[in-house]
C-alpha cells in the first residue's frame, strides 16, 4: 500500500480504516466473506488494464491472448468444480446474472414465480423496486405459516394455477435445505422454464454440503463473493444447448466490457474451491451455524424456523419487542456487524424490519470453530437483552477485540 500511502493519503487512510474494522471486529454477515492473498493479487493486478469485450476467441479488441487464456481457464474450472456442461464468468454480480437468464428466454410481462423478497427470496427475483418486477409480471410464494420452511405441495399447485414462464428458486434469507429436484418437477409439470439462484449457498454446493441445482435446474446463477469465498461478481452455469443463448444475453445483450481482473481472481477462487481442504471449510461453515444457532435459541432468542441446515441463521426479534434495525446497531456498537432483515409475516419496513440475519462463512474463513461461535452468540444474547446499555456494548467490544486478535485475517501481510 505504500504507492497508495504516498500518492493519495485521504484513499489510504480510509482504506486503512477499514482494515482496522475487519481486523478487530465480527463479520456475521451471510452475503460476505474473506478473500485469500492469491484472489486478492489477481483482482489487483495488470489484468484491470485491458479491455476484452467480446469472448475467448471472438473479442472485438487485439492483444487478448493471454485474457482469453484466464477466462476459458476460469470457466474450465467452474464446470468441473460443479460437473456443468458450459459456464459464464462474465456477469459482474449476481442480479446480472439472473436478469442476463431472464433476458434470454422471457419476453416483457411474462409471468415469473420465486420466492417473496420478504420471506427469504432476492431483489432481482421480480421485488417490485427492482427492474425484474417492473419488465416482467411476478408471483410470488412464501413460506408456510407454522413451519416457517417452503412448502413444495403449495407451490406447485400455485404454478398448476398461474402457468408462469420461469419459476425462480434460491434464496438470499433461507436458514434451510432447498429441494431444487421438486422445483424442477414443478417446472415441468406446469411447462416452465426452472432457474436456482445459488449465491448463498454455492460453497457449500461446491463443498459437499448442500444438494446441487447443476444438472437438475435448466439454468443455475450464483454470486462468486459468498460461501464461494471469491472476488465480487457473478457466473451462470447451463447445459450446452443453453449456452449460445446464455452468452448473447450477457453480452451484448446485458453489459460491455467485461472486468478482466476480477475473472482472474473469479479462476483463482475455483481453482482454491476444487482443492480437498475447502470441503473442510464448507463443512465447518454448516457446524460453526449450528454451534451458534443452539446457543442463540438457549439465550431465548428465537430463531426463524427453529434452526439452520446451512450458512446463515435467522432471527426473530419480535419477543425481545425491538426492531432489526435497532439490533443491527446496537451490535455494531459491539464491533458484531449483521444486517437487519425481514421475517416471515413482516409488519414493519424493510428499512427497520423485525429480524436480524447472522452468517459464519467470514469467521469461519478466519479459523474460527464451534467454541468461538458459542462465545460470539453469548456476546449477541448479552447484547440484544441490554441494547441502551453503553457500558455493556463497550465491554463486549474489547472482548470481541481479543477474540478476533487470534484470528488474523492475512498473517503475512499488512493488507
Amino acid at each position: 500500500m505504500s504507492y497508495l500511502a504516498e500518492s493519495d493519503p485521504e484513499v489510504y487512510d480510509i482504506i486503512e480504516m477499514e482494515r482496522s474494522r475487519q481486523i478487530n471486529g465480527l463479520e456475521l454477515i451471510a452475503s460476505e466473506n474473506v478473500v485469500s492473498r492469491p484472489v486478492l493479487e489477481a483482482v489487483g493486478s495488470i489484468m484491470t488494464n485491458k479491455y476484452a469485450e467480446g469472448y475467448p476467441g471472438k473479442r472485438y479488441y487485439g492483444g487478448c491472448m493471454y485474457h482469453d487464456m484466464v477466462e476459458d481457464l476460469a470457466r474450465d474450472r467452474l464446470c468441473k468444480l460443479y460437473g456443468a456442461e458450459h459456464a459464464n464468468v462474465q456477469a459482474v454480480s449476481g442480479s446480472q446474472a439472473n436478469q442476463a437468464v431472464y433476458f434470454a428466454y422471457m419476453e416483457h410481462n411474462d409471468l415469473m414465480m420465486s420466492q417473496d423478497l420478504a420471506q427469504g427470496g432476492h431483489l432481482s427475483h421480480g421485488s417490485p423496486v427492482n427492474i425484474t418486477g417492473k419488465w416482467y409480471s411476478v408471483s410470488h410464494y412464501g413460506v408456510d405459516t407454522e413451519s416457517e420452511t417452503l412448502d413444495y405441495a403449495a407451490i406447485a399447485e400455485q404454478a398448476r394455477k398461474q402457468k408462469p414462464k420461469m419459476i425462480v428458486c434460491g434464496a438470499s434469507a433461507y436458514p434451510r435445505t432447498i429441494d431444487f429436484k421438486a422445483f424442477k418437477e414443478i417446472a415441468e409439470e406446469v411447462g416452465a422454464y426452472c432457474m436456482a439462484d445459488i449465491a448463498h449457498i454455492a460453497g457449500l454446493i461446491a463443498g459437499g454440503e448442500h444438494p446441487t441445482s447443476v444438472g437438475v435446474t435448466d439454468f443455475t446463477t450464483t454470486t462468486t463473493h459468498k460461501t464461494l469465498r471469491g472476488p465480487r461478481g457473478g457466473a451462470i452455469m447451463c447445459n450446452e444447448e443453453d449456452a449460445k443463448a446464455i452468452d448473447k444475453s450477457v453480452f451484448p445483450g446485458m453489459q460491455g466490457g467485461p472486468l478482466m481482473h476480477v475473472i482472474a481472481g473469479k479462476a483463482v477462487c475455483f481453482g482454491e474451491a476444487l482443492k480437498p481442504e475447502f470441503k473442510d471449510y464448507a463443512k465447518q461453515i454448516v457446524k460453526n451455524s449450528r454451534a451458534m444457532a443452539g446457543t442463540l435459541i438457549e439465550e431465548g432468542l428465537d430463531l426463524v424456523s427453529g434452526g439452520t441446515d446451512n450458512h446463515l441463521i435467522l432471527l426473530d426479534l419480535t419477543n425481545l419487542g425491538i426492531t432489526g434495525l435497532e439490533a443491527e446497531n446496537a451490535l455494531g456498537d459491539a464491533g458484531i456487524t449483521v444486517n437487519k432483515n425481514t421475517i416471515p409475516r413482516e409488519t414493519r419496513s424493510p428499512f427497520v424490519t423485525s429480524g436480524l440475519r447472522i452468517g459464519t462463512p467470514a469467521v469461519t474463513s478466519r479459523g474460527m470453530k464451534e467454541d468461538e461461535m458459542k462465545q460470539i452468540a453469548h456476546f449477541i444474547g448479552r447484547v440484544l437483552k441490554d441494547k441502551d446499555n453503553t457500558q455493556l456494548k463497550a465491554e463486549i467490544k474489547a472482548e470481541v477485540k481479543t477474540l478476533s486478535s487470534g484470528y488474523s485475517l492475512y498473517p503475512d501481510a499488512v493488507c
